[in-house]
């Protein structure tokens, strides 16, 4: 019996977690720029470029492997628009910790004329908390993750905290 009310309250937590998570990003996007969901990531991540919102020392700790750090603070599209290919059609996903960041950078991309561009949806705290490896900046897998702050941190449910 004890099994099963742990089970149920798990559930309904990471239920509530995501209703908040829903209300935490309609707070603070406009939602111009569609999300793309860490399921669907999964299957395409070979076929995609990342572009990871975050600044460098959060990269550092870690990121989703191939990401390329754009940052957010002195994001610039011009030198973004250097690393990616001429194809303003080609598929790109912007990730920050939660998915506000990336938002704005990735409505940097679309004015540029980039049109298949996506947020993902809960970022680096939801690709780690699906049980997803995210690599160091020695590109090995890592279970830490820059939490930006420790308010944002409770986005975070596995993995290990890293705030400096």
């Amino acid at each position: 019996m004890n099994k099963f009310i742990f089970f149920f309250l798990l559930i309904s937590l990471n239920s509530f977690s995501q209703k908040n998570l829903k209300q935490l990003l309609k707070k603070h996007n406009t939602e111009t720029i569609p999300y793309i969901f860490v399921d669907s990531l999964q299957k395409i991540t070979a076929n995609v470029i990342l572009l990871d919102a975050r600044e460098q020392k959060e990269f550092k700790v870690s990121h989703l492997q191939n990401a390329i750090c754009v940052g957010y603070d002195n994001f610039s599209i011009t030198k973004t628009i250097k690393i990616l290919p001429s194809d303003k059609n080609s598929k790109i996903v912007v990730y920050c910790s939660l998915g506000i960041r990336s938002e704005d950078v990735a409505e940097g991309l679309k004015k540029a004329g980039y049109t298949n561009v996506y947020n993902l949806y809960g970022g680096i705290f939801e690709w780690k908390n699906k049980n997803n490896t995210v690599v160091n900046s020695k590109n090995n897998p890592t279970n830490k993750v820059h939490t930006f702050n420790k308010e944002w941190s409770k986005w975070l449910l596995k993995g290990e905290k890293i705030y400096e």
